[in-house]
């Protein structure tokens, strides 16, 4: 259990794949005396380093719900505070050969071992960094960040001694601001280990127009493509599964919520942000080729439908979720990292 963050060290990445080269070597040249050898290599890559690793990704988002009134039912309180939620990975087949699994502090402080996360966006990826961080450290520890995460429209950083992590919230609510941000990356030749973005929900508030939002997302993903020399083509599976290289990050786009019009605080927002407006800035997204699922680089953790299925219960204002949503999220993230580098816990 205490390996699992091997793997985003960059150094046991080259040793893992060294010795995975060299046994794949042996085979090739045993080959021609004991043919089962080649079966086996076939097998391997074939099966279990492609098609099952694709195929567990694309069940991470199998989550059902449970919505319940609390005990402390008070019908003139705020609806969402009314009751408790929970959530767990589903129970049909692919789901349960995949075996998903919900973090437990020190599996994810190991998993993330000395590794650099960059979460960069507007209030829903502040919400994301509050849930990472909420799951690795402990309550009167979070007491005293959660203040200063939440300063508005400012950066934070923290190092984890313990585990040597480094987490840098970045606020960048256009994508015009991601690509600035993936250009000093470049600049500096320093890349994060774990890179977790997204936006939208300003540019529907202030500029309310989807092509120009398409364009903002074709900038970026040029932006993002350039910041992987190890990648051999910008296919759905290019981040991970290109050579290995030291400056090739984990990258996930954090989806927009549902949005609930009528809930929404301010009558500029019920105007500006309706479903219409939704499903064009989602299908901008889809067109932009920079998700995984329609070809390119990042994968989506898919906030709109996590938010859909816990509910207008789960909402204090139609566009930012409880905790419990994003937690949910981070532990999606958290089995993906596991799964694209054949780990286990």
């Amino acid at each position: 259990m205490g390996m699992a963050g091997w793997h985003l060290s960059r150094n046991k990445m080259l040793f893992f794949s060294g010795a995975l080269f060299i046994s794949l070597a042996i085979g090739v040249h045993l080959t021609p005396y004991i043919p089962s050898v080649s079966d086996f290599v076939t097998t391997v890559s074939s099966v279990v380093v492609f098609d099952s690793r694709a195929s567990c990704v694309s069940q991470l988002h199998e989550v059902v719900w449970e919505v319940k009134q609390s005990d402390e039912f008070n019908p003139l309180s705020n609806n969402s505070v009314n009751y408790e939620k929970s959530w767990k990975w589903g129970r049909s087949a692919p789901v349960i050969v995949c075996d998903f699994q919900k973090f437990v502090p020190m599996d994810a402080a190991d998993l993330l071992n000395g590794s650099w996360v960059v979460v960069a966006g507007d209030s829903q990826a502040r919400l994301i960094a509050l849930s990472l961080l909420d799951l690795i450290l402990d309550s009167q520890r979070m007491e005293a960040i959660r203040g200063d995460l939440f300063k508005r429209h400012s950066n934070y950083q923290i190092v984890i001694d313990e585990s040597g992590m480094k987490l840098d919230f970045i606020w960048a609510p256009y994508a015009s601001n991601l690509t600035d941000l993936m250009g000093e990356f470049k600049l500096n030749l320093s890349y994060p280990d774990v890179m977790i973005m997204g936006s939208g929900l300003w540019h529907m508030l202030h500029f309310t127009n989807a092509s120009d939002f398409r364009l903002s997302l074709d900038s970026l993903r040029r932006s993002v493509v350039s910041l992987i020399p190890s990648t051999p083509n910008s296919g759905s599976e290019a981040p991970l599964t290109g050579s290995i290289s030291t400056r090739t990050p984990h990258l996930f786009w954090i989806g927009m919520p549902t949005l609930i019009n009528s809930m929404l605080n301010t009558e500029e927002k019920r105007k500006k942000m309706t479903d219409l407006m939704k499903v064009a800035y989602d299908e901008s997204l889809r067109k932009s080729k920079l998700l995984r699922s329609s070809g390119g680089p990042l994968l989506l953790l898919d906030i709109e439908t996590l938010s859909w299925n816990c509910g207008v219960r789960c909402t204090v204002d139609g566009m930012h979720y409880d905790d419990v949503v994003y937690e949910a999220a981070i532990h999606i993230m958290l089995n993906a990292l596991l799964i694209e580098s054949h780990q286990k816990l």
